[in-house]
């Protein structure tokens, strides 16, 4: 066949493209292992901090140190909607976001409770209890929701009364730089220490304030600090706070766990 031929040079080009693709194809599959291991490591971190378990020399707490720490918290998977616990599923393998996508472990949100534009959700999600002397000191929930450009990803730390929070951590996130990234500031985050999700009614009153919250208001219990120049996900975060912590989310949970407390895992 003639150099100069249509054919060979389509050929060639056909070739070049298969080889590229099956190199692509095998470095994405080599390199799944580690990505994962990262993620993992990354999320950690944050879980561990709002647990309250990072030693104060963390800056030199090497990875199998955390991880170690990580994996004697005592993780559960619970079954959203019918607020229980879910022993069937592993805590440490269950992927939160693959089974959103899972039409045999997700749910559509009905349109009145989906005040954070998620569309659907997993039936199921990973919560961390932090135990003190036999009781409950913490309880960390994943949460995400819409904010003006991207899905936010974080934790909320709840104290044992399950209405104070303890801390927070947005891990993930693709907001305005230097306005909606403010999220992930340490100092804006601390505001959030002492904040309560409920009143004494049973209302849920947690908001990003428009301002500066007055420690004298009212509604100081209920609200965080706003975020300057970054009200779209300010009211992002107000709810997907409302909604995980709604009667579609988390609710349901709490409600059974204030009931009937829960015991260690180990047991």
């Amino acid at each position: 066949m003639s150099n100069d031929s249509p054919l060979k040079a389509i050929l060639v080009v056909l070739t070049v493209a298969l080889v590229c693709s099956i190199m692509v194809s095998v470095a994405a599959v080599s390199l799944r292992p580690y990505q994962l291991a990262h993620q993992i490591f990354n999320q950690a971190q944050h879980i561990v901090k709002l647990a309250d378990l990072m030693p104060t020399n963390a800056e030199v707490l090497s990875k199998k140190e955390l991880m170690d720490i990580f994996l004697q918290l005592d993780a559960r998977v619970i079954d959203i909607d019918a607020g229980r616990f879910e022993k069937n599923l592993n805590p440490v393998t269950f992927d939160q976001r693959n089974a959103a996508a899972d039409p045999e472990r997700n749910i559509t949100i009905p349109a009145e409770y989906d005040v954070a534009r998620l569309g659907h959700r997993s039936r199921f999600a990973s919560v961390y209890l932090v135990w003190d002397e036999g009781r409950v000191k913490r309880i960390i929930f994943p949460i995400h929701g819409q904010g003006m450009w991207s899905t936010l990803y974080g934790y909320l730390a709840l104290q044992a009364d399950l209405n104070t929070i303890a801390a927070v951590t947005f891990y993930e996130q693709g907001e305005t730089p230097g306005l909606g990234t403010q999220i992930q500031l340490p100092e804006w985050q601390a505001k959030w220490q002492g904040r309560q999700l409920w009143d004494e009614t049973g209302e849920l009153r947690f908001r990003i304030a428009t301002g500066s919250v007055a420690p004298d208001s009212a509604t100081a219990r209920y609200e965080v600090d706003a975020l300057s120049g970054a009200t779209v996900t300010a009211n992002g975060i107000t709810n997907l706070v409302r909604y995980w912590f709604g009667e579609h989310g988390f609710q349901p949970f709490l409600t059974q766990l204030r009931e009937t407390p829960p015991a260690r895992a180990d047991n």
